[in-house]
This record gives structure tokens, sequence and C-alpha cells, in this order.
């Protein structure tokens, strides 16, 4: 008799953490998603919107998706530009431990916002700001296209598959307000960060600064077990990077394997796409779970 093996507790590092959030669009929920996830007390305050709808622009365009980024969260209007909504920001402000924003740092002096303000009014305050580009270039206009382009991850005239700048950012400010919340339980006192989406660009552009993802590199298509292949009906998105994973797709293939250079041939990369091409999707997804080929098959 076996005994079931119980899941490992969900970790809430933030549990006891009030996080209150003026941040609209897509980066500044999507963190409020992660961060509810660990167990923060978030409240969201948006502006007033028309005709009683939602004060954030993606409850607009996209109620949707709105809905998802809010699932559980509370959320109030606030007329940051009033007196009464100053009155009730700020009675939020003196309960909060770290309060996170999206607005250019003009707009956030302009609401009364600005850190050196906060700083002295809330000691123990911590505040994250996500703004476009770091810096003096905090009150450039963008967006997540425009800092994609700019890292060189836009390479043709086809939009990105995702908003990657964006998701990028949502994990970087959650990211702050957990490296916030472990220097006030060690000083005590809040702490000011800046997440700048151009930043999370360019990290996850990286690996093209170094060359890995490059046409002609080792991820770039010259390792014939690293490429998106055609089959009979559809694609594959063929993993086979380790010489263990490589050794394994050569062997079903029926090409010699000595070491990892062979991944590199043309006669390599000819054999392999032929083999592809020659199979559906539902073999090479047997074929996957039978010797063990990291592939992903596509329509």
């Amino acid at each position: 008799m076996t005994t079931a093996t119980r899941p490992a507790p969900v970790l809430k590092p933030l549990r006891g953490v009030r996080v209150l959030s003026l941040a609209l669009n897509l980066p500044g929920p999507a963190a409020f998603m992660r961060l509810k996830a660990m167990g923060a007390t978030c409240l969201k305050a948006e502006p007033p919107g028309r005709e009683g709808g939602s004060g954030d622009p993606m409850g607009q365009y996209s109620p949707a998706v709105y809905a998802a980024l809010h699932d559980g969260i509370k959320v109030v209007s606030i007329d940051l530009k009033s007196e009464k909504g100053q009155a009730a920001l700020h009675k939020e402000l003196a309960r909060t431990n770290v309060l996170l924003t999206s607005f250019r740092p003009s707009a956030l002096v302009k609401l009364g916002l600005g850190w050196p303000g906060l700083r002295r009014r809330y000691p123990a305050l911590s505040m994250v700001t996500i703004v476009g580009a770091p810096g003096d270039r905090a009150e450039e206009p963008g967006h997540d296209l425009t800092y994609l382009a700019d890292a060189g991850l836009i390479t043709g005239l086809d939009l990105p598959a995702t908003v990657f700048a964006d998701m990028g950012g949502s994990i970087m400010a959650s990211e702050a307000v957990l490296k916030a919340v472990l220097a006030q339980k060690t000083t005590g006192k809040g702490s000011f960060q800046e997440v700048a989406l151009s930043d999370a660009a360019a990290w996850l552009a990286l690996p093209r600064v170094w060359g890995l993802t490059l046409p002609g590199s080792v991820l770039g298509g010259a390792h014939a077990g690293y490429r998106i292949y055609p089959c009979k009906n559809g694609r594959v998105a063929l993993a086979a990077l380790e010489p263990h994973f490589a050794t394994a797709l050569c062997a079903a293939v029926g090409v010699p394997f000595t070491d990892f250079r062979a991944l590199f041939k043309p006669e390599t990369h000819k054999a392999i796409g032929a083999f592809m091409l020659s199979k559906t999707r539902q073999q090479l997804d047997r074929l996957a779970v039978e010797k063990d080929i990291p592939l992903h098959t596509l329509a």
C-alpha cells in the first residue's frame, strides 16, 4: 500500500503586506496578479470611468482581459485630481506597505505623489513605479512595441506574438515589490524603485545580444536539433539541444552522431528535414514520448 504524496503548500511570502496600485493598462495589473498570488492584500484605485465603467483603458478596449487581470482584486474609484479623492488616497496610503504606479514622473508630481514628499510623510512606505524608459527618458512616449524595437527584437514586419516588454516588466515590478518588502523588514524604512519596460525588453534581448539567437547561431538555425520544421500536416518545434536529446533524435532519424558538431552539418539538417516532412503530427507526438525527444507539433 502506498501513501499518497501530499502537494506542497502554496507559498504566500507577501501575506499581510498591503499593496495599493494606481497602475493602469497591462504591466501594473499583471504585476498585481502575481502579488495577489503571493498573498498580498491588493487594492486597485482607478480614476472615475464614463457612465460608471472602468477608468482603466484596458477595461474599455478589452473587458475580458480586464476581468481576468482583476479577478479577486478589490477596485475602487478615486479621482486623484479632487480634494475628496486625495483624502481617500492618503487614508489608504497611511496603511499601505507598497504603492505601485505607472504614471510619468511629471504626472506623479502633479498628483502630489512625488517620492520625496511621500517619503517624508510615510517613512515606512515603499514605492514601485513602472515607466517606459529609465531616468531622463521616463517622460518619453512609448509602448511595448517601441521598446522591443529599440532592443532589436523586431526583425521583420510581423507583430510580436505577445507583448513581451509589458509582461516582462510586470515580472520585474513584482520582483521589485518583493525587494522592497525584504528591505522594509531589515531596515524598517521604505524604498523607491523604478521599473522600466525598456529595461525589461533589453533583459529579454540579452541572448540575442550575446549572439545565441542571431540567424545562423546555435539557437538561430545552425543547430539542426533546434529548429522549426514542416511536417506532413503542420509544423514541429524541435528542441533536441542537449547531447542526450540530440543522440535520441539522430538515432530516430538514422543520422550518425559522434559529437555535437554532427548537428551543424548541412547533411544533418537535410536528413532531419526530410524525416520530419515524412511524418504526421500524430506520428511525431508518439515519437517524442517513445524516444524522449523534446518537440511540440503545431497546426
